[in-house]
């Protein structure tokens, strides 16, 4: 779609929708990006686990992404499902140079049915995370890649480095019940190691959260992110959708995005005014957020920031005797000048002569 950042997610196809193809298209969406596709394999799955797995051909996965890449040049690539050592290797030769390539391998689907043999899995191993900029991995999954078992914050530690050996710029090992009712996450970046921690078992564990939070990452990073900034935005993201979310619908209404918005108006129109500032604390783009209060509200995100410091703009002129100069400087306007301009605009009058008519 003209306009919005291209995102090229390759993986599987869930029928429940819960994770796969289907969410990632959510999820890219939801974040104000335009999700491209290639499809590697067709599942047949309900709530109680995976019946049956078609893979395509490594040949016509190839094709998909070959045309996505020659024609709609993604901004960020997202790989997920690939079970089959032939189809890896495709795949890696059509997305090598691309810059902001997220890899999320899946050897065992959430129920623990195995899903990738050993030969896809040596593959993954040799060809497609040496050219990731940020490896995502649960540490089940980690554990077929290292050859050993995950139990301590120490072995996630030594996990994360070791998977960074074989070529990942980042990884980001998530899944480790390292304390009781914890779970457990490690981003190893830049040589540096940062643990995070969520009580929140239920909502983390969640089908499709996985899938869908590499894939908020892959969006951020074509956004511009640098890498820890995108898994924290990514995270953010996320965690209001895991927390919030009710009937296991894990994405945000519009509706729920416009009540943030205004949560964040209210914390933080004293010192920021910019569109901008607030997209990025959603974790979604600015088209996305002028979006949202288009179909709410009917009026763009300035808009909806310029009507809540008018508010108080008033209330402050209506309720206080302060100099106009001190009221300009409460609502974190950079002089009285541009308070002024910026209350005419609104009001069609001064501060002052406002005040006057009181």
């Amino acid at each position: 779609m003209k306009g919005l950042t291209p995102i090229l997610t390759i993986t599987g196809s869930d029928n429940t929708g819960g994770t796969g193809i289907q969410r990632d298209i959510k999820t890219i969406t939801a974040l104000g990006c335009h999700a491209e596709t290639a499809i590697t394999s067709i599942t047949v799955q309900n709530d109680n686990g995976i019946e049956h797995i078609i893979d395509l051909s490594p040949d016509i996965v190839a094709g998909q992404t070959r045309a996505i890449l020659h024609t709609c040049f993604p901004k960020a690539v997202k790989v997920g499902m690939v079970r089959n050592e032939e189809t890896v290797a495709a795949v890696r030769d059509e997305i090598i140079g691309c810059r902001n390539i997220v890899t999320a391998p899946k050897i065992l689907s959430s129920k623990g049915e195995r899903l990738m043999n050993a030969e896809a899995t040596d593959a993954w191993k040799k060809l497609l995370i040496p050219i990731s900029r940020l490896l995502f991995i649960k540490c089940e999954d980690a554990e077929f890649f290292i050859g050993r078992k995950i139990n301590t914050n120490d072995d996630m530690a030594f996990a994360a480095v070791s998977l960074c050996a074989m070529g990942a710029e980042a990884v980001l090992l998530r899944g480790g019940r390292m304390s009781d009712g914890m779970i457990t996450a490690l981003l190893y970046c830049d040589g540096e190691k940062s643990f995070f921690t969520s009580q929140n078992t239920d909502g983390w564990l969640k089908h499709g959260v996985s899938g869908a939070m590499s894939t908020a990452i892959a969006a951020r990073l074509a956004m511009g992110d640098d890498v820890k900034s995108a898994v924290a935005a990514a995270h953010s993201y996320m965690h209001s959708q895991v927390v919030y979310a009710t009937n296991d619908n894990l994405e945000l209404r519009p509706a729920d995005i416009y009540n943030s918005f205004l949560s964040l108006i209210a914390e933080n129109y004293k010192t920021a005014h910019d569109v901008a500032f607030y997209a990025d604390k959603l974790s979604i783009s600015t088209r996305y957020l002028s979006q949202v209060t288009d179909k709410v509200a009917g009026i763009t995100p300035k808009q909806v920031i310029s009507n809540y410091v008018m508010k108080e703009a008033v209330s402050l002129l209506e309720t206080s005797r302060q100099p106009i100069q001190a009221i300009s400087n409460t609502l974190g306007f950079s002089s009285q000048a541009q308070f002024c301009k910026f209350f005419i605009a609104q009001k069609g009058m001064s501060p002052s002569k406002f005040r006057n008519t009181i």
